[in-house]
């Protein structure tokens, strides 16, 4: 059966990816121009692969006999992903994207090792699986990064 530190770290990554949900969704929503048009649309994309990552990490929590957090246990943690004074900030939301991610996948390496180690083999494939999905989106911004540096 899982450890404690697999039930943490679980409800941990849960708790991020609907803080991402919820910042992603803002910042679709809040930033403006032209060139944040593709961002926005990337954002969109994302927000339905995080909601699809907590649910499964909900999932595992109820299998292991746990629960995920509710609203009164959660405690927001993205400083950086918070939408820009100026709605046109593009490069701010860029950044604050590649925090999270950073995040989520020191999260999810954590969650693998935990799980490795409380000889948890499905809660183990669900964080390498959920880990390649923010590896990617990592990617991703790093690319929108290395393009909004440009100019």
């Amino acid at each position: 059966m899982s450890s404690d530190r697999v039930i943490e770290l679980l409800k941990k990554a849960y708790s991020d990816e609907i803080e991402t949900v919820m910042n992603y969704q803002t910042n679709a929503i809040v930033l403006d121009g032209v060139r944040a048009e593709e961002i926005k649309e990337s954002l969109q994309v994302d927000i339905q692969e995080e909601l699809g990552h907590s649910e499964e990490l909900g999932q595992r929590l109820k299998q292991l006999d746990a629960r995920p957090p509710g609203s009164a246990e959660f405690k927001a943690r993205q400083d950086t992903l918070q939408p820009p004074e100026d709605s046109t900030n593009v490069l701010s939301v860029i950044e604050g994207v590649l925090d999270a991610e950073e995040d989520a996948i020191a999260t999810y390496r954590d969650l693998i090792d935990a799980a490795e180690e409380a000889d948890d083999p499905v809660t183990e494939d669900i964080a390498v699986t959920i880990l390649a999905d923010e590896e990617a989106h990592r990617t991703e911004f790093r690319g929108f990064k290395k393009e909004y540096q440009k100019d």
